[in-house]
């Protein structure tokens, strides 16, 4: 009986995806649940696998193919046994024992001869995971993805100063202009690495080389969105300058205790975004959506931290932010940034998001113009504390200032709205008393 292998639901507004690696060849043994072709999506990476054990007898898109919701990506025939010339592949690749497996697994699993999907394989080496020291919870005792990234330690977990790595080579260039870099879990996090490119090759002198390299979906997408949103928004941007003297003060206060009862770093990113929520509440347009002619008011607080991934720019979202913590919220964003950099980041993770945080300021970014993120209507965008001298009561003091941005769709919101919101942001952050007070 023939079994479709079908390109399956891949979340909110994600009708699309690209054939990234077929794991198994036509002819080649499946089993039930078996990963057999890995697809990537604007937002994630996942395996899709044979719902029931046999043979796969046709491959449908190659690799490189784009595939929307529901294409058939292969067949597979149900009960069958491996073909011959899938056999005879695998005698010929060496196979001199006795009844090798049909399936091929050298060749699939690499000259170390650990079983471990290519997803997983790839994410190892980047974090210098030894397969061998994995156990595998796949098929056949197959290393998935999940393997591996329960054996990478996450960026946020803090470390010993003499455990620490050390610190990675300068960074040539911070990320792209139109990805908002991702907001930190506290304000002493090392600086992570930004996304690059891969290096140039080495060539002769007076020669002018190019390389020609397809765009993945992600980063398609994230061109697609950016546009999109300065197209159709009435995008305009409000500024206003933080003295973080006393968020500073009480953080270094209460950081301990902080630590010693909830096993957490204390940073600013949880001040942040109870700060918006309470500004949120204030001024709910901004945290509304434009669909058709109707204006959409959320009554729930879902908040985007944007994360600069290696992939590209992800938006992970807290739920009800509204109801968390200072530590709930600091062990949400915590697990996002672990997640973004092993990889393991859900569809879940990314599903919607009523208003986005974004923080160029762990880059070292002083100011910029965070881009909406459809079909939100505002972002606020985070920078970089610097000492600079400020007049407070005729006396000229040194202060740990941050410049803060709003930008904000203006069919929906009002200038006297956003700036209203960025100030109570202000008046909350300089007095984060008032967010204990007020609950």
């Amino acid at each position: 009986m023939a079994i479709n292998i079908v390109v399956p639901q891949l979340g909110e507004s994600v009708v699309e995806a690209r054939v990234a690696r077929w794991l198994k060849r036509e002819g080649e043994a499946v089993a039930a649940g078996e990963p057999v072709v890995e697809l990537e999506t604007e937002k994630i990476d996942l395996e899709v696998g044979a719902e029931q054990a046999g043979v796969l007898a046709s491959i449908k898109h190659p690799e490189g193919a784009d595939v929307k919701v529901g294409d058939v990506l292969a067949v597979v025939e149900a009960g069958a046994t491996a073909s011959a010339p899938a056999a005879t592949a695998a005698a010929a690749a060496g196979a001199a024992a006795p009844a090798p497996a049909p399936a091929a697994p050298a060749a699939k699993d690499g000259k170390d001869g650990q079983k471990a999907t290519p997803t997983a394989r790839r994410m190892a080496e980047a974090h210098d995971v030894a397969l061998s020291a994995v156990a595998g919870s796949g098929d056949a005792g197959r290393i998935t993805k999940k393997d591996v990234a329960g054996q990478i330690p996450s960026p946020a977990a803090p470390a010993a100063p003499a455990a620490a790595p050390p610190a990675p080579p300068a960074a040539p260039a911070a990320p792209a202009a139109t990805a908002p870099p991702p907001l930190p879990a506290a304000k002493d996090r090392a600086r992570p690495a930004a996304p690059a490119a891969a290096p140039a090759p080495p060539r002769a002198p007076g020669t002018r080389a190019e390389t020609r390299e397809r765009m993945s979906k992600r980063r398609l997408t994230i061109a697609r969105n950016l546009v999109e949103a300065q197209r159709t928004a009435a995008m305009l941007t409000t500024f206003n300058e933080v003295d973080m003297t006393e968020l500073m003060g009480l953080r270094e206060r209460r950081k301990q205790a902080f630590k010693e009862r909830y096993g957490l770093g204390l940073g600013i990113a949880s001040f942040f975004v109870k700060a918006s929520v309470a500004a949120l509440r204030a001024f709910p347009r901004l945290n509304a959506e434009i669909q058709g002619e109707e204006m959409v008011l959320k009554h729930y607080y879902d908040i985007g931290i944007a994360v600069g991934a290696p992939q590209g720019l992800v938006v992970p979202v807290i739920r009800n932010a509204e109801d968390l913590s200072f530590a709930g919220i600091e062990q949400a964003i915590r697990e996002f940034a672990g997640k973004a950099q092993n990889g393991t980041l859900t569809l879940d993770d990314l599903k919607g998001g009523s208003f986005t945080i974004t923080n160029g300021g762990v880059f070292g970014s002083m100011l910029s113009t965070p881009i909406l993120n459809p079909p939100q209507v505002g972002i606020l965008g985070l920078h970089k504390i610097e000492d600079r001298p400020v007049a407070i009561k005729g006396q000229v003091v040194i202060r740990p200032m941050m410049y803060v941005a709003l930008s904000y769709d203006h069919r929906l919101v009002d200038g006297l709205e956003a700036v209203q919101f960025l100030v109570r942001v202000k008046e909350l952050i300089e007095d984060p008393g008032q967010m204990l007070l007020e609950g």
